[in-house]
């Protein structure tokens, strides 16, 4: 009789854990959306104006992620701010993002192993962007290939730390036992504190500079910490 794997599946967040943390302008990057509000004749129509409202209206929208679990999309966050979009125009937003989204060279020969090991492959990530982008980030990389299941908060009503989030994470990736998963992530609060709430073990990627908005009410303590994704393979050695 065969001795069932201690670890199913590991699940990784996406920014600053699967790519490399930079830090972001927050105005270059409302301005960048500001240029998918529908223009109007009215003297109000002011691109600096609208990306004053828009990052106001970034920081309710993830202050409710943070504080209520409640996830949103892009149009969300335009209707937050009062104004009308043109998805077509999102050219300039998305644009100012692919600089970050860069996948780390690590991942494809950590996933290579975990997938020979017989380890399922997944990704949960807060975000309002829709699935195509972020599938287009990983089918650019070359590792689109290795994740067995994604789940994206903009097509949820959940956001982390939210145990519904990661449940639909384990049941993506076709796991069932939530302690034979392992979260990956960068945030003590959204991923640590939120993995371990939801019954996973958590590996903290500790070098992201949290914005003082987004962090939450608990500081989790990891089971394990990685430095580097190539760590992983040693730690999840020792589990099993």
């Amino acid at each position: 009789m065969n001795t069932p794997k201690v670890i199913e599946a590991v699940i990784f967040d996406w920014g600053g854990t699967l790519t490399r943390w930079h830090d972001i302008d927050f105005h270059a990057e409302s301005l960048a959306l500001a240029a998918a509000v529908v223009a109007t004749p009215s003297k109000d129509d002011d691109r600096h104006l609208h990306a004053r409202r828009l990052h106001e209206a970034g920081e309710a929208v993830w202050g409710r992620s943070r504080d209520r679990q409640e996830s949103a999309t892009i149009a969300d966050l335009f209707d937050e701010a009062g104004l009308q979009h043109d998805p077509e125009l999102l050219n300039a937003y998305y644009d100012f993002w692919v600089p970050h989204t860069e996948t780390d060279r690590e991942v494809r020969p950590l996933w290579e192993w975990l997938r020979t090991e017989g380890i399922k492959v997944g990704v949960l990530s807060n975000t309002i962007w829709p699935r195509e982008w972020h599938v287009g980030f990983f089918e650019r990389d070359g590792v689109a290939d290795l994740i067995d299941g994604d789940v994206y908060t903009s097509e949820i009503p959940w956001t982390k730390p939210s145990p519904r989030a990661f449940a639909a994470a384990i049941e993506a990736v076709g796991a069932t036992d939530p302690a034979r998963c392992v979260y990956v992530g960068d945030r003590l609060f959204d991923d640590v504190w939120g993995a371990q709430n939801a019954g996973m073990r958590a590996i903290h990627v500790p070098h992201s500079a949290i914005p003082p908005s987004q962090v939450g009410h608990t500081e989790g303590r990891p089971d394990a910490v990685a430095h580097r994704l190539a760590d992983i393979p040693d730690l999840i050695k020792e589990w099993r």
